[in-house]
């Protein structure tokens, strides 16, 4: 098998942190799309983001990935394939869980849960004494110190962005919480966060497919080993959205709608595709940073939450979506940013610790 490279954590934490940036700003292409309806242009975006981009880059990356797939214990293939299809599950159920709790409430709850149970959960199935090194070594206190940073900073977000929808005018306020439903609303961000979570299940969760890669593909870098695993978790979650979006387009007849003369086609199909392309260099991102940190690679999921957050808001704050909140509310988003900043800061450490 093929010796492991030197760990370079300040190098992993960019590479989770270019890959925020990718997941905070994928939606913009999307906005632009005119004409279209939901599943149409999602569609186009999931066959670009979850199959032609991730299949063409690990082609590159790995020359021998079809026999890497062909050899690949099937437990592992089975188990990532049902992660992305569990993560494609709850990215669908998202938009309910914003619909009746509002953004701010939501997203601190929605996204929180998901980095807290993406970043613990994948180094405690990986046996005691992975579990041992996360309790009681220096560099992984300092990892489990990151991803409570991290998780506090994301509530101080998603309080931000609460208090953001209280301050609105009346008309803007009913219609951001005018179904507001806390009941629904915690069902709702419970299950989509567990679910979403399955991502990093996945990604993280598939060591003996990483090492078949390694081993016969002695002349590539160890930081693209994880693309088979990329492939195979973005799959998963290409059968439910795909499926999803043709079941919509049958049962809506928006096949033909789509289609008409006055309907920017071209334009729709490269700004969709682009934002799929976008979207999944996060995770491109993200698993060519797992190798630069060690055995203190469980950290990027938190790292990775974070940055897209951060990037979400100063994208918002760009766009004068804070303007007219007052000051305690945009110092409690500062406060927001400034933790998810430290928590990054605090994930490079704890991997230079590691190394």
């Amino acid at each position: 098998m093929q010796a492991s490279a030197a760990n370079h954590p300040l190098i992993g934490i960019l590479a989770f942190t270019v890959g925020g940036f990718a997941g905070a700003c994928f939606y913009l292409p999307l906005q632009r799309v005119r004409q279209w309806t939901w599943e149409s242009y999602w569609l186009v975006y999931a066959v670009v983001g979850m199959v032609l981009v991730p299949w063409a880059f690990a082609f590159a990356t790995c020359p021998n990935l079809f026999p890497v797939l062909r050899l690949a214990p099937r437990r592992e293939v089975l188990y990532c394939l049902s992660c992305g299809a569990v993560w494609g599950v709850g990215g669908l159920t998202w938009g309910l869980m914003i619909r009746y709790l509002g953004v701010g409430l939501g997203l601190a709850m929605g996204a929180g849960l998901t980095s807290a149970v993406g970043t613990l959960v994948p180094p405690l199935l990986g046996g005691r004494q992975v579990a041992r090194v996360m309790f009681t070594t220096s560099s992984g206190i300092v990892s489990m110190l990151a991803a409570l940073v991290s998780l506090a900073g994301i509530i101080c977000v998603g309080v931000a962005g609460k208090a953001k929808e209280k301050e609105l005018g009346e008309e803007e306020k009913k219609r951001a919480v005018a179904e507001f439903d806390f009941r629904k609303g915690i069902m709702a961000a419970v299950f989509a966060g567990l679910m979403s979570s399955a991502m990093s299940l996945g990604l993280q969760g598939a060591p003996d497919i990483r090492d078949l890669a390694l081993s016969l593909q002695p002349a590539s870098s160890v930081i693209w080993a994880g693309m088979p695993v990329l492939v195979i978790v973005l799959l998963g979650g290409f059968v439910v959205n795909g499926s999803w979006c043709v079941f919509l387009r049958i049962k809506n007849r928006t096949a033909t709608n789509d289609s008409k003369p006055s309907t920017p086609i071209a334009p729709n199909l490269l700004l969709a595709g682009t934002a799929g392309t976008i979207w999944c260099s996060q995770f491109v991102c993200f698993k060519a940073g797992e190798p630069q940190m060690g055995s203190a690679s469980y950290i990027g999921w938190a790292v990775l939450m974070a940055t897209q957050i951060f990037f979400s808001q100063l994208i918002g704050l760009t766009m004068g979506e804070w303007k007219a909140t007052s000051v305690k509310t945009r110092g409690i988003l500062a406060t927001g940013l400034a933790s998810l900043i430290a928590s990054a800061a605090l994930a490079g450490y704890a991997g230079f610790l590691k190394s």
